[in-house]
């Protein structure tokens, strides 16, 4: 049990008193953006319910790769709010509160929403790539996934939970979120899970960007104060 007990607070420790700070000192109040998400989700989730209300909801955020790019560019920022029609809402009520909630409190509000929409849009612009080449190949996808309405958080969470983890040298949870992706690919290669794949791809383009910056930032300390010692960038503390 000590074990288990010192791997958990290795893996989790940084990420878990980092979350139960900001929510000890702040409760709600640390995640305005996230709980903004859940209302607007389940909001539009209840629209496209109603009669009246299905074509609008598909009309301002339902994306597909057989339409214009321009609108799917238009529609993706939106569709990342609109759940999936064949899927329960509340998992992704849940996806949003807990995945969501994290990377606010951990990145700050304005990075969590750059890597979801960055990882929703990499999905969004591979189906249209994909589906232009041949089904053949490994990367391709059939003709009639450019029919397939793509909604719904899944790209942005698996993107927020990979980089989150990383951030916090969660390492074990960042990669075994990858291998999930590409099991499921793997016995699944359906739109959704290789769009999943491509929200991994922006993530690790991200994450590679957020290092440099780190290591520069670290390197103009520094330069500028010779013989400090450590001057600290070793990473978490990004919050807001």
């Amino acid at each position: 049990m000590n074990t288990l007990a010192r791997l958990a607070r290795a893996e989790w420790g940084l990420l878990y008193v980092t979350v139960r700070e900001a929510l000890a000192g702040q409760r709600w109040r640390a995640m305005p953006v996230t709980l903004g998400a859940v209302c607007l989700t389940a909001i539009l989730q209840f629209v496209q319910n109603q009669p009246w209300g299905f074509q609008f909801v598909q009309d301002i955020g339902s994306v597909r790769a057989e339409e214009p790019l321009w609108l799917a560019l238009l529609r993706t920022p939106l569709s990342l709010f609109v759940p999936a029609l064949d899927l329960p809402v509340w998992g992704a009520l849940l996806q949003l509160l807990i995945v969501f909630g994290i990377a606010e409190i951990c990145l700050g509000w304005w990075r969590m929403l750059v890597i979801a929409y960055a990882t929703t849009l990499a999905g969004t612009l591979y189906a249209r790539v994909a589906i232009s080449l041949s089904p053949d190949n490994p990367l391709g996808l059939p003709v009639t996934d450019a029919q397939v309405v793509d909604t719904g958080p899944s790209a942005a969470v698996v993107g927020l939970a990979v980089f989150v983890a990383w951030r916090y040298r969660a390492y074990w949870t960042g990669w075994g979120v990858v291998a999930a992706m590409v099991i499921e690919v793997a016995f699944k290669g359906n739109l959704a899970g290789k769009e999943h794949i491509a929200a991994l791809a922006a993530v690790f383009v991200l994450y590679g960007i957020s290092i440099l910056r780190h290591r520069r930032h670290r390197h103009r300390r520094l330069h500028r104060r010779p013989g400090s010692g450590r001057t600290g960038s070793g990473f978490p503390p990004i919050q807001s």
